[in-house]
């Protein structure tokens, strides 16, 4: 007897999950290809070490202060390799007013590690870059996004703000970036190199732009329509710009930036003298400078305080 003949099996039906955030990122896309800034450091012609520079100066820093100084810093060093033979005075000159003055110290040591262990390349891949001084998960991603062109999740306070309200309809992210977050951002940042790094910066500029933490533009925002909180009606959108922010007047910071003012402008070391007259109370002044020095960011000699050699 004959077997029956058996049907040959039907190939599995794959169904395409639809992607919640394809709408979201492409409306972003489309705003950022018309508003975004035209900044130096997103030119054609751009160096992965211009881009992991102004990383670093923009941390805690407006654009509008940031844009001359990268440009003058660039213009005198504009590989790893000159920063790393500069004079520490020099560097901590050209950080001028930008503000945390360690950073400029952090960058310089970041320029000799280059030099040392990369031969004076930027590296590629975020483990390699988080291995250099003073670069973070942040600043990592971001020049392997905005430098190399590959896939990283990039997230600052900007990209945290737009998901916050856009996705979990929060008026803003939580004070510290938690383990949600961090998911949650991963889990719309596309997957594939190009689409990742047009959504790291289109959702950093929006939220620089429109998305903002005391003002936000909603009337113009590209996602207006589909914004979580916008649709939830802005709950909690009264305190949004009310997060208390660290004074200036009278605190260490203002002391420490004097000092440092005094020493920038000063050709050669400085009297004590002269410097106990940037503050008048001076158990706070010689506090100040005493983790300046503590800092590496001043030497002092017998009553002399000067940048250092």
């Amino acid at each position: 007897m004959t077997a029956p003949a058996t049907r040959p099996a039907r190939p599995p039906v794959i169904t395409a999950v639809p992607d919640p955030h394809a709408d979201l990122r492409d409306a972003v896309g489309r705003w950022f290809g018309e508003a975004a800034r035209d900044l130096p450091w997103r030119a054609a012609d751009r160096t992965a070490w211009g881009v992991l520079v102004s990383e670093v100066m923009l941390q805690q820093t407006p654009v509008v202060r940031v844009e001359p100084a990268w440009r003058e810093w660039m213009g005198r060093w504009p590989a790893p390799v000159d920063l790393a033979a500069a004079p520490t005075a020099d560097v901590l000159r050209a950080w001028g007013r930008l503000g945390y003055p360690r950073r400029a110290l952090r960058l310089q040591e970041c320029a000799r590690a280059i030099v040392e262990r990369h031969d004076g390349e930027v590296p590629l891949g975020e483990e390699a870059l988080r291995a250099l001084p003073g670069v973070g998960e942040y600043t990592a991603a971001a020049v392997t996004a905005f430098a190399h062109g590959r896939r990283a999740v990039v997230v600052d306070t900007n990209v945290r703000r737009v998901l916050a309200r856009a996705v979990a309809g929060d008026a803003l992210p939580a004070p510290s970036y938690t383990a949600a977050e961090r998911a949650a951002a991963a889990a719309v940042a596309p997957l594939d190199d190009a689409g990742a790094v047009l959504w790291a910066a289109a959702s950093m500029e929006l939220g620089a732009l429109v998305c903002t933490a005391r003002t936000p533009r909603c009337g113009v925002c590209p996602v207006r329509d589909a914004c979580a909180w916008r649709l939830a009606g802005r709950p909690g959108g009264e305190h949004a710009g009310r997060r208390r922010t660290q004074a200036w007047a009278g605190t260490d910071r203002q002391v420490r930036g004097r000092v440092m003012a005094v020493l920038r402008d000063a050709p050669g070391p400085v009297p004590r003298g002269v410097v106990t007259e940037v503050w008048h109370d001076a158990a706070q002044l010689d506090r100040c400078v005493a983790s300046l020095v503590e800092d590496g960011l001043v030497e002092q000699e017998d009553d002399t305080y000067r940048l250092p050699a």
